[in-house]
């Protein structure tokens, strides 16, 4: 379904549901029965509220979703989702809840419950607990463990001695203990569990584990099914286990997860024989779907600070067998922005220079093992031109390395390595403002092509249970970087960024997002780029995955740009004399300014977000976004923190959520350096002379908010 098809699907249903809100007549409401406006519990002093809820049939109404929430204060039908009161099972409900209780070590609970009936036809459900004592588990005993002792098998289990008994909990000790079990080389593991409760003694327990390990095993033979293009050496050299190894059924998941990460591998699954003749030996069977050895993807897409984009790829997924993948990319951007950057669909690209198209080509290269089956190695060779919007134009051609090995599952740690041959476009006023290399001369060095050779350290653990939406889960980001002078770099700085994030369901299918970035980057002292922290190393924040109430790369440091004629000349109204602009007093109050984003050496941002379902492909999103980009002369102030609220609609496409966000931004006045050009008196009309040379006005300008205080931002992927 396309976007605009399903927009207007939405507003017909919201239309009808809206002409279908008028209200219900008496002999309606009566065939429907009371309407459960409120359930309670009283005498719950164990147990929460929301964990008895879930234990009942029986809910009160409640609006169907949170953006509905004033429909349902005015008392619209269509918005509540309406609670119908049912005699037969509020009286199941008071036995769940006994049988609940009882499970968890309540064996006297009583339940009881009340229904009172108001005028109106609205019901109040009340359930009254009296839990009672609970029983203890006065003692564990553990049969058959012998052959353990001196192992973790028995500690950290999820009951010991003393605890409330629950039979819950002694079912997940049982699984605990044969998951370890079978971990160990038992696959036929079994553990029986026996409880004695004591005569005349009601409230205590004794519990006995019996543990049969069964026969020690290993791997037998291993069958590999499905293989087309990949050769069954490449299957077995990719498992982390090998015939005769020590059966570990945990293995067999981490083995599965290898195999998926052979890029030709569409599907993949390992099933043990636990019925064969030998119990000391348990075949393997493979079965393996590969998809084509080759795939060409192409596609278009668009943003408001890339404007038009193109991007294309070739893939080799078994080049020169074994696996590895070769691939052929390119990508191009800022197409038609020459055109459009004055318009709103591609206002944050930038003009001039920024405006001319951005791109990148690159061959990399893959090795799914090296080493070890928990290694693999990366090459890629590529050459771009990229830019930062009205800070910096960037040329580069260069090499990764990489090399990357599994920790644990879903934790790649890379150790990387990109020489690179690098130079800077329309950098002159990052550098003079940021660096105080204001000279034409001295840009020229720091602008023409220098070594960066950075060496970097990169921890990832991403255990969301969804790529394009995750709806739970977690995701951690440790990057750490170094460039000195032995890994033949001519910049030398330190660089590290730790970033995460963590998603949790909320009420119904709403979801919690939140994240939190932090960063910083810093140089050693020396003359020439050594003493400078390169510019595309610096931290810029705002954008459409960043504080979203600000224009991309627009949060933190900026100065005020204008040329120096403005402000002598009679366009200028005179504002400075050329005596003060010569020895740069001149206070340049009242000139037009451009603002440019001089970066940052730290970063603080973070995002909260709360995703809403409007249906099945429509999400509705409110967010709180804070940030901050400090310079190296300035102090970390988190009341400095800027705080950006907004709202967002999602479209659930197969590709990924379309995404947009509407942010809005707080940020007052400040007092901003003014750049410009440098000039020299001269006896000449009309007085002076402009030099190619930038120069930074003493006294600082007072800036008003002149941009719009509303961002929209239009993308593809959630935002993080």
């Amino acid at each position: 379904m396309t976007l605009p098809r399903a927009l207007l699907l939405s507003l017909a249903t919201a239309l009808a549901l809206a002409c279908a809100a008028r209200p219900v007549s008496p002999q309606v409401t009566q065939a429907l029965g009371p309407e459960v406006r409120v359930v309670e519990f009283e005498g719950n002093v164990t147990f929460p509220r929301d964990s008895l809820a879930p234990a009942i049939v029986t809910t009160e109404t409640t609006c169907r979703a949170w953006v509905l929430s004033p429909f349902c204060w005015s008392g619209f039908d269509f918005a509540n989702r309406r609670s119908e009161l049912r005699e037969v099972e509020v009286e199941r409900d008071v036995a769940r809840l006994r049988i609940w209780y009882q499970r968890r070590g309540f064996r006297e609970v009583q339940v009881a419950q009340e229904s009172l009936l108001a005028e109106d036809g609205g019901a109040e459900v009340r359930f009254v607990v009296t839990e009672g004592q609970p029983v203890l588990a006065d003692s564990i005993a553990f049969v058959g463990a012998e052959d353990f002792v001196g192992t973790d098998l028995l500690t950290d289990l999820p009951i010991s001695a003393g605890d409330r008994w629950s039979a819950l909990d002694l079912d997940a000790t049982r699984d605990t203990l044969v998951r370890r079990l079978t971990n160990r080389g038992h696959p036929y593991a079994d553990v029986l569990r026996q409880t004695v409760f004591p005569v005349g003694e009601p409230y205590h327990a004794h519990v006995t584990f019996e543990i049969a390990p069964g026969t020690s095993a290993r791997y037998g033979d291993i069958e590999v099914v499905g293989i087309e293009h990949l050769s069954e050496s490449t299957i077995l050299r990719t498992l982390p286990f090998r015939s005769g190894d020590p059966y570990r059924v945990g293995q067999l998941v981490d083995a599965q997860s290898r195999l998926f990460g052979l890029e030709l591998v569409t599907s993949a699954s390992i099933i043990p024989n636990l019925e064969s003749q030998s119990d000391s030996l348990v075949p393997l069977l493979i079965q393996v779907q590969e998809g084509d050895p080759y795939r060409v993807r192409s596609g278009v897409g668009w943003s408001r600070s890339e404007c038009v984009s193109a991007e294309s790829r070739w893939t080799s997924r078994n080049f020169m067998g074994g696996g590895r993948v070769l691939q052929v990319r390119g990508r191009l951007a800022n197409l038609l922005s020459r055109a459009w950057h004055d318009t709103w669909g591609c206002g944050q690209v930038g003009d001039g220079e920024f405006a001319d198209m951005t791109w990148v080509a690159a061959v990399d290269f893959q090795q799914p093992w090296i080493f070890s089956t928990r290694n693999s190695f990366n090459a890629s060779l590529f050459a771009e031109r990229q830019s930062v919007p009205e800070v910096f134009i960037r040329k580069a051609v260069g090499l990764q390395l990489a090399l990357v090995r599994r920790v644990g599952p879903q934790t790649p740690l890379t150790l990387s390595y990109r020489p690179e041959l690098s130079s800077l476009d329309a950098a002159e006023i990052l550098l003079c403002t940021g660096f105080l290399v204001c000279t034409r001369q001295d840009i020229g060095v720091l602008t023409s092509a220098q070594r960066l050779a950075p060496v970097g350290l990169n921890l990832t653990r991403d255990l969301a249970n969804s790529l394009l939406n995750p709806t739970s889960g977690y995701r951690l980001i440790v990057d750490l970087e170094h460039a000195g002078r032995w890994t033949g770099s001519e910049y030398r700085y330190d660089r590290a960024v730790v970033e995460g994030t963590w998603y949790s369901g909320l009420v119904g299918p709403a979801v919690l997002a939140t994240r939190i970035r932090g960063g910083w980057v810093g140089s050693t002292d020396g003359p020439g780029p050594s003493g400078i922290i390169p510019p595309q190393k610096r931290f810029y924040a705002g954008g459409a995955n960043s504080v979203r109430g600000f224009a991309q790369s627009r949060l933190g440091a900026r100065v005020l740009v204008v040329q120096a004629a403005a402000l002598v000349e009679p366009v200028g109204a005179g504002i400075c004399t050329v005596a003060q602009m010569v020895d740069l007093s001149c206070d340049a109050t009242g000139a037009r300014f451009d603002s440019r984003p001089t970066g940052g050496t730290r970063v603080l941002e973070g995002n909260t977000e709360v995703r809403f379902a409007l249906g099945t492909e429509l999400e509705a999103v409110t967010f709180m976004d804070f940030g901050q980009v400090w310079g190296a002369d300035q102090g970390i102030a988190l009341d400095e923190l800027e705080l950006t609220p907004g709202i967002g609609l999602r479209y659930l496409s197969p590709v990924g959520p379309l995404r947009v966000d509407l942010g809005y931004n707080f940020r007052g006045d400040e007092r901003l350096s003014v750049v410009t050009s440098r000039i020299e008196s001269d006896p000449a009309p009309p007085g002076y002379r402009t030099t190619r040379d930038l120069a930074v006005l003493g006294p600082r300008v007072l800036s008003r908010q002149t941009e719009s205080r509303f961002q929209l931002h239009i993308s593809i992927g959630q935002a993080f």
